[in-house]
């Protein structure tokens, strides 16, 4: 028999909610190595992520990685921890977005909509969120991962996360969830204007470096479309902001284990410029709606430490959509468009009695009808 997650009392006739559920990677509760210990099990465990045979992945996982990484990855999330009680900048950014979203929709005056945020790794987890939505009266949720260019390591684990919990629900909420947008305008439009803004502070540079989270080379090789979404966003994003080939490159970061990941590979591809000239590089991050540690302490830190060691001269990053309102409001008409034909703007599920809705929806099918006719 399934061990189903207690549900809340259900009533005939209880006014319907939506559900928007924000997904990001993950981070641990704190900057020390037993929070990352048990931060980087979960993560590594996950066969998405590691793609190797698991008895020979469980013994390198546990006797050598989660002996030596721990404390070596909370150094380094010390480095960008936040002092004001936010935590992690993922955290921080993710909890950020879910309000500037709810704000959005909460001023439509339609159907109500709940948004909640969860990890796919540490807290809030994916299971927590489902479950804030469902005490809420959500009956049907719309998952919106926060990872633009799909892959099956990042946005094909949230959908594994999330079918797991509905596994253990007796009334089953209705379910969409949004694949990839890495090439929506909305989304190109916000990176184009956040460079811009930069540029108006900072000045163009000679090149324009667009990095995004690397993968191992065989999931390309097997299907995953990930490298080319990767690319659409950097060729789009060149076309909007009016740059030529030679103004701009992508690459890939945050390399893990003896594998051939993507290429090229951002930071010696950032000291290769350095050597052969180049002086005023940007950097940013278009596969990061939210900076974390990736993007503060490997590209705004580490890379910047290569560049300028090999004769670079002037190295900026510029800093991910965070809760800039152009990307708040692209996020907003994201998931307007995603919830179309659940959310019916007329609708004002707190005023109207059970019967009353089933009047609106005859109606409003009856009036369809007959255009059509």
């Amino acid at each position: 028999m399934p061990q189903y997650i207690p549900e809340p009392d259900y009533q005939h006739g209880n006014a319907r909610k939506i559900g928007v559920l924000l997904v990001n990677l993950g981070t641990p509760d704190a900057p020390d190595a037993p929070s990352l210990r048990r931060y980087l099990k979960q993560f590594l465990s996950d066969p998405r992520v590691v793609e190797i045979p698991r008895v020979i992945w469980w013994l390198i996982l546990n006797l050598i990685i989660l002996n030596t990484r721990p404390a070596k990855s909370a150094a380094k999330y010390a480095t960008v921890w936040r002092t004001d009680g936010g935590g992690s900048p993922l955290r921080y950014w993710t909890e950020q977005q879910a309000h500037g979203l709810a704000e959005r929709l909460g001023n439509d005056g339609g159907e109500p909509v709940a948004v909640a945020w969860g990890m796919r790794y540490g807290n809030p987890s994916i299971e927590s969120a489902v479950l804030s939505l469902r005490a809420q009266g959500c009956d049907r949720i719309l998952l919106m991962p926060m990872y633009p260019q799909y892959a099956a390591s990042t946005t094909a684990s949230s959908f594994d996360a999330l079918a797991a919990t509905f596994r253990r629900l007796r009334n089953v909420p209705g379910l969409r969830t949004v694949r990839n947008y890495h090439d929506h305008p909305a989304f190109i439009a916000a990176l184009a204007a956040r460079v811009r803004g930069f540029w108006a502070e900072h000045g163009q540079p000679d090149k324009l470096v667009m990095s995004f989270h690397g993968v191992p080379r065989y999931t390309r090789d097997k299907g995953d479309p990930y490298h080319c979404e990767c690319h659409k966003t950097g060729r789009l994003l060149a076309e909007a902001l009016g740059l030529n080939k030679d103004q701009y490159l992508v690459s890939f970061q945050s390399l893990f284990g003896r594998a051939e990941w993507i290429k090229p590979y951002t930071e010696p591809t950032l000291r290769e410029l350095a050597k052969a000239g180049v002086k005023n590089v940007q950097v940013m991050c278009p596969g990061f709606p939210a900076d974390c540690l990736e993007t503060i302490e490997e590209i705004g830190m580490e890379v910047r430490d290569a560049f300028l060691e090999d004769g670079g001269e002037q190295y900026n990053f510029i800093p991910c959509l965070n809760d800039d309102p152009v990307w708040l409001d692209a996020l907003a008409q994201m998931t307007r468009e995603q919830l179309a034909g659940w959310r019916n703007p007329h609708w004002n599920a707190d005023a109207l009695t059970a019967r009353q809705q089933e009047q609106v929806v005859q109606q409003a099918a009856a009036k369809a009808f007959g255009a059509a006719q």
